[in-house]
């Protein structure tokens, strides 16, 4: 069974703008999936339909067999974890503390806000730390962490919550090349140590080229490309950059070079 299924979902804003138009996707379990595409072509939108946080104007999102809807939008929220950019942690928190807020899809809302939890809670989470290399770095707090370091602790936070899948919106955007590779290679490690389902967005080709077992290319909102990282050659990283004049996006000499 797919573990994401999208049939002809797509979104159009309220303006009238239309982020991803009406696109057919499957994922299969295990796999690490890597989207391209300049700026403004619909990369972050799709990640957010997928897991609930846009709802699509056309098409559905099935997640391991259940169709997403606002009804089941929490338990299936709970096995598809997310990372981000910028890393969204509470810097005056410890690491702990951070790791935990990924259990909070299984407990009640007045255990989360006053930030108890049980002994299997503690449990997972300090397997997730020891996952990512940060057991010692526990109780720090999140601020005095590296770049590297905090994007290994909101990978630890997704890895709490026990998920299926793993989104990741440019994940080593904000890093230098050596903590990138490290991130890398820790989400494709757990991608094939734990068999957990990786959709990234990247910015960087080569990292792609690198990490991904298939490559999926977006340009205005179109899926323009979907194969494995072999085939992107020239033409067809023309075909994901080009901009509606005809000549390339900055970004791909960007993305080519990063």
């Amino acid at each position: 069974m797919h573990v994401i299924q999208l049939n002809r979902a797509g979104k159009t804003y309220e303006n009238g703008t239309i982020a991803v138009y009406p696109i057919s996707l499957n994922f299969e379990p295990g796999t690490f999936n890597a989207i391209l595409g300049p700026s403004g072509a619909g990369k972050s939108t799709l990640l957010r339909m997928i897991n609930g946080l846009e709802t699509p104007t056309t098409g559905e999102v099935i997640i391991q067999g259940q169709t997403l809807t606002t009804k089941n939008l929490r338990q299936i929220r709970s096995r598809t974890a997310m990372v981000f950019q910028q890393f969204n942690l509470v810097g005056r928190l410890n690491v702990m503390s951070n790791v935990l807020t990924g259990r909070l899809y299984y407990s009640p809302w007045w255990s989360s806000i006053l930030y108890l939890f049980g002994k299997k809670d503690w449990k997972i989470a300090q397997w997730a730390l020891n996952r990512v290399g940060l057991t010692d770095k526990a109780w720090e707090r999140v601020d005095r962490l590296s770049g590297g370091q905090q994007q290994r602790v909101g990978i630890a936070r997704a890895l709490a919550q026990r998920p299926e899948v793993i989104l990741a919106d440019e994940p080593v955007a904000s890093l230098d090349p050596v903590a990138s590779e490290g991130i890398m290679e820790l989400l494709k490690e757990i991608c094939r140590q734990d068999g957990i389902t990786i959709v990234a967005n990247l910015h960087q080709v080569s990292l792609a080229m690198g990490y991904a077992d298939r490559v999926i290319g977006l340009n205005q909102g179109h899926v323009v490309f979907d194969d494995s990282p072999q085939a992107l050659v020239n033409d067809n990283l023309h075909t994901i950059y080009q901009s509606k004049d005809g000549s390339l996006d900055d970004s791909l000499e960007m993305a080519a070079t990063d």
